[in-house]
Parts: C-alpha cells; sequence; structure tokens
C-alpha cells in the first residue's frame, strides 16, 4: 500500500506541471543516517550498523535548468555499535560521533521529478560519545575533541521532487582528516554511511 501511494503521488507530481529546476529554492529536512566504521588497512574489524539522526538545511542553486549546485548544512550523527560477551557476561559499545556536515554538491536535473548530486563534503567533528552496558552497568564517557579537527568526504544521491516535498537518498564516506594543526592524514578507521531525509522546498 505504501508503495502505491508513493507511485501516485510521483506520478501526481509530474503530471501536475510544476518545473522548479530553474528556480532558486531554499529547503529544510530531516532523517536518519545508517552509519559504520571499516577498517581501510583491511585488518579484521567488525561492527554493526548504526541509526543516528541526521537534518538540516540546503539551498538548491540553479545553473540553468538542467545543472546547478546544492550547497547544504546538517546536524549529523555518525558511529557504529558492538555486541560480545566477556567471561560469558553479555555486553554492548555504541560510539556516537557528532557532525556539521557541510556538503557542496553538484546538481544533474534530467526532469522535475528527479535530481541526481554527487560531490564532496566537509565533517567538522563537534561531539563524542561512548555508552558500554552490560547487564544493569552503563558507563558514559565523552572523549574531548582535540584542535579544530574536520574531515573531507565524498557523497552521492538523488532527490525524488513531488513539489514542495522532497525524499533524498544520500551514500558517503570519509577520505581524509585535516587535523587541525595544518596537516592532513589518511585515518585508519572511517565512516560510511547511508542517509534517507524527508524535506520541504520553500
Amino acid at each position: 500500500m505504501v508503495t502505491i501511494a508513493f507511485m501516485a503521488s510521483a506520478i501526481s507530481a509530474q503530471n501536475s506541471g510544476v518545473d522548479f529546476r530553474d528556480k532558486l529554492q531554499f529547503g529544510l529536512k530531516a532523517g536518519v543516517n545508517y552509519s559504520n566504521v571499516y577498517d581501510s588497512e583491511d585488518q579484521e574489524f567488525n561492527a554493526d550498523y548504526k541509526v543516528g539522526f541526521a537534518g538540516g538545511a540546503f539551498l538548491s542553486i540553479p545553473l540553468g535548468k538542467i545543472f546547478g549546485i546544492q550547497p547544504e548544512v546538517l546536524y549529523s550523527e555518525k558511529g557504529f555499535q558492538a555486541k560480545g560477551s566477556f567471561l560469558t557476561i553479555p555486553y554492548e559499545y555504541k560510539h556516537t560521533s557528532t557532525y556539521v556536515d557541510v556538503p557542496l554538491l553538484f546538481a544533474l536535473k534530467p526532469s522535475p521529478f528527479l535530481t541526481l548530486l554527487a560531490g564532496p563534503q566537509y565533517s567538522f567533528l563537534v561531539k563524542q560519545k561512548n555508552v558500554f552496558t552490560s547487564g544493569d552497568f552503563t558507563e558514559t564517557q565523552e572523549p574531548a575533541i582535540e584542535n579544530d579537527k574536520n574531515v573531507i568526504c565524498f557523497l552521492g544521491g538523488l532527490d525524488l521532487n513531488m513539489n514542495n516535498l522532497v525524499i533524498g537518498a544520500r551514500a558517503g564516506w570519509d577520505l581524509q582528516s585535516n587535523n587541525g594543526d595544518g596537516t592532513t592524514s589518511n585515518p585508519r578507521y572511517k565512516n560510511v554511511w547511508y542517509q534517507a531525509t524527508l524535506g520541504i522546498k520553500f
């Protein structure tokens, strides 16, 4: 039923004759990240995906009707979780890294309904949180952030435009860290995430 309703809405939007591709538009959106961390040195590292909040604002800037630029600013929770046992006692560990994400996306708009997006993203780390739980015991840590760390990422995805409503889907991964002291590094453990959002354009 959900699929039928979605298709009906999409067809209705396409048939409405509304085409905003050459219009400057501001939007707000919110949704979720489905994130994990991978080991860039290909060593054994097992973790589970974790769900976090993602939301913010975006600006659709047309460069003609087919091409455009879409900068965004998002509050974005990433991380991972793991489960195991120690001396037969089960435990759970959750790591959350909170970023301010600033994507600068290049847009290809083949139709009023579909926008394809890809480009670099700068992610500024603002908070970290570790939660360890075993039975009735829970310990929470919030490590201090050294320097002004930020990460260069790559992001790609699409927007489905239904008049002023926008359904967004993204996939992204870390490329390189700027350490805040003028140096860069290739971090061993990198974020990878999938993002789904619902937004509105004005």
